[in-house]
């Protein structure tokens, strides 16, 4: 079976005028509407989460030039901004929502933007949006303890569910952090594939729950965009990146362990 490495993109906000804490991972509407038009005009296939992994799951043959289009958290502009692109090219997009920061009666605060509300999440499923999970208030997953690990799951998966019909079963991990302990409950949880970040394109091989994506964001020009879809020099592009984030899973797994062995001696 070809192992084809398929380029996962990961958005955030879509915003003209984001505010300081999500300006960087955030893209003008403009930079969005001209990336999509390049995706158009490369004659990529945008698929959700959810069908990419079930082709590599039973063998089926994927379109010739597959790309994701994932957004994470659920900021507003996505419906505002990304929807009307999305349905003017007829692209497919997975959303991944934080449903303590949805807005509603369910809501727990700490969003570090406007974000969306329930009816603007319906109707981005109604347009051929999956909407995945991720977490309830969007912790670092590695650093919980079961219990409460558990909850963030369940909580997210169960009122997607009651928001939407149908359970979630994509995930994208928050911060991309995640370990074997996050990835079996992500399974039992009844997720059926995760997204992680990793700035490297997703393989086959990595697994239906660590699959990689890369990072756009506000300094990503139209240049470095077209290499990313087309998965060309995408290690050099994150080459910082990802020794930064080498190195601080070291500094998190050393937290990780710590923190057990104080909750053993308790």
């Amino acid at each position: 079976m070809s192992d084809r490495p398929v380029p996962i993109l990961m958005y955030h906000a879509v915003a003209a005028y984001p505010n300081p804490a999500t300006r960087v991972l955030s893209v003008a509407p403009e930079a969005f509407a001209e990336q999509m038009a390049l995706v158009a005009d490369l004659g990529l296939t945008p698929v959700t989460t959810a069908a990419l992994a079930a082709c590599w799951r039973s063998g089926a043959r994927l379109p010739a030039r597959p790309v994701l289009i994932t957004f994470d958290d659920g900021y507003e502009g996505v419906h505002r901004h990304a929807l009307p692109v999305l349905a003017g090219h007829g692209f497919r997009a997975t959303l991944f929502v934080s449903t303590g920061w949805i807005r509603g009666p369910r809501g727990t605060g700490g969003a570090l933007d406007t974000m969306l509300d329930w009816d603007q999440v319906r109707e981005l499923a109604g347009s051929g949006v999956e909407i995945g999970g991720h977490s309830h208030t969007h912790p670092q997953l590695d650093q919980l303890g079961d219990a409460r690990l558990c909850h963030e799951l369940t909580r997210c998966r169960d009122i997607v569910a009651d928001e939407l019909g149908a359970l979630p079963v994509s995930f994208a991990y928050p911060y991309g952090y995640s370990s074997r302990r996050v990835r079996q409950a992500v399974r039992r949880a009844g997720f059926a594939q995760a997204l992680a970040v990793g700035n490297a394109l997703a393989r086959r091989r990595q697994g239906p729950y660590a699959l990689e994506r890369v990072t756009v964001r506000r300094g990503t020009g139209i240049d470095e965009f077209a290499r990313l879809v087309q998965g060309r020099a995408v290690a050099r592009v994150f080459a910082r990146d990802r020794a930064l984030t080498h190195g601080y899973a070291l500094v998190r797994r050393a937290r990780q362990i710590r923190r057990k062995v104080i909750r053993d001696r308790v």
